[in-house]
């Protein structure tokens, strides 16, 4: 399995722009099975919801889809949607046969007031390729370990964990931990894909969009670059290490009440 990290700048409130420019880092990369975008990669971390979303299934969706089929690949980014009266921070998730999946925002990030602007989704979605089975989250789930907690039933709920951001640089030494913190306690690959550059309420961002294994070993980091990173996952050796480290053996039991 081959991971595109794709770690950019983004125009702000500017989604003809940004479907360009992502469309030109695409049609230019290598080959790869998923392409992973920031969060609200065609407007940068707005909430200006009312005047940006668009419906589930609207145009960058559209995009999205018409993306993944050419490369036959997955594409996953998050954008701003509306269904009926609600806004949501919504990643989507393409296939390249035309179908997808989405997941609304979890943790609205109140220091920025998107909790105010955004409605909470209250349910996640797992998604399968090739043989592996992915969680992906978005920016501020990354704080909260129970809503990324891997669920160990007779087999483990997922084997990757995504997570697209928004990231700032001055709470950035927070993003590198505790990426690291979620692959170890949760026995997966976790991948976190941020920006760089200033955004419209000039805050700064630096990226270090990475990739990390279940052993808390860097497979790829972007640092602070303008560019592609890819990764390469093992599935034998996930779950040979799984096998030879069975802490989920041990895990407590739990259910999320929404």
């Amino acid at each position: 399995m081959k991971l595109a990290l794709i770690q950019t700048h983004l125009h702000w409130e500017n989604k003809e722009k940004n479907i360009q420019h992502f469309s030109e880092i695409i049609d230019n990369s290598q080959p790869a099975d998923v392409y992973i975008l920031p969060e609200m990669f065609t407007t940068s971390f707005t909430m200006n919801s009312n005047v940006l979303a668009e419906p589930i299934d609207g145009f960058t969706t559209q995009w999205m889809l018409q993306k993944a089929a050419s490369k036959h690949s997955c594409l996953v980014g998050s954008i701003i949607t509306k269904e009926h009266s609600h806004y949501y921070n919504t990643l989507i998730w393409a296939y390249p046969d035309g179908n997808f999946q989405f997941y609304h925002k979890r943790h609205l990030f109140r220091m920025a007031e998107e909790d105010q602007h955004y409605s909470p989704g209250q349910h996640k979605i797992i998604c399968e390729y090739k043989g592996f089975r992915f969680l992906p989250l978005i920016c501020y789930d990354l704080r909260f370990p129970v809503w990324s907690r891997n669920q160990f039933g007779t087999k483990y709920e997922y084997d990757v964990l995504i997570y697209v951001a928004n990231w700032p640089a001055v709470r950035i030494d927070a993003w590198k931990k505790l990426l690291f913190a979620r692959a170890i306690e949760n026995l997966s690959y976790c991948i976190g894909v941020n920006r760089i550059g200033t955004d419209g309420t000039q805050k700064e961002y630096n990226g270090q969009s990475m990739a990390i294994n279940f052993k808390g070993e860097i497979l790829c980091n972007l640092a602070s670059q303008n560019g592609v990173a890819y990764v390469e996952l093992n599935k034998s050796l996930l779950e040979e290490f799984r096998q030879k480290f069975p802490a989920h053996l041990d895990a407590d039991n739990f259910k999320i009440i929404s």
